[in-house]
């Protein structure tokens, strides 16, 4: 069996980062999947189901690829939350999140175009936030970082300070499980290091 495509559905350049630091430069194709069509209360079926609904949207472009789709929530006292829609939005999460545990859920869809399979899977990060100050939280929030991520902080960048420990996988916090996708690609078949071999497109 050749090795087929590897496509991204998503314009987050933290999953490609992941992805290109692991070995794998994707294709990046964004979905452009309209996420408020579903409101779910339950956080592990809503990031399946994007995910799932990101990467079909992607998969009809490529008769032979493996289109991978992903999405995150945060999940703090029971509340889902993505991406703050605003700078007031932020600062109110954070005054929840700070000295607080929340559950980082991302869902995986992985498609294989040219066998016709599709796998959708989850993981789950717990996540222990610092007691940090309200005047770090406001000048977080000012970087303009929080705001272009689900769960209101990015682990790879300022937010990293802000987080006192994981139990979990790591990279799921970024945006997607490497591990995990491991596993995936081997159950189409792949080996993942099947993919280190392909030129850059």
């Amino acid at each position: 069996m050749g090795v087929p495509q590897f496509v991204l559905a998503s314009a987050s350049p933290a999953r490609r980062k992941l992805l290109q630091n692991a070995g794998i430069e994707p294709i990046v194709r964004q979905s452009d999947f309209d996420e408020s069509q579903f409101q779910l209360s339950d956080p592990a079926e809503l990031v399946q189901i994007l995910a799932q609904r990101k990467a079909e949207t992607v998969a009809s472009q490529f008769p032979d690829a493996l289109v991978l789709g992903c999405d995150s929530v945060l999940s703090v006292n029971g509340e889902i939350h993505g991406k703050p829609a605003s700078v007031s939005e932020a600062i109110a999460r954070w005054q929840i999140m700070r000295g607080n545990v929340g559950d980082l859920y991302t869902g995986h869809a992985l498609i294989d175009t040219k066998q016709g399979k599709t796998l959708v899977q989850l993981q789950v990060t717990r996540v222990y936030f610092a007691n940090v100050s309200s005047s770090e939280i406001s000048a977080y929030v000012a970087t303009g970082e929080p705001l272009k991520c689900a769960g209101c902080f990015a682990l790879e960048g300022r937010g990293g300070l802000f987080v006192e420990k994981l139990e979990g996988c790591h990279s799921n916090v970024i945006g997607l499980s490497l591990p995990l996708l491991r596993r995936m690609l081997g159950e189409l078949g792949y080996d993942v290091t099947d993919f280190w071999q392909l030129p850059e497109s």
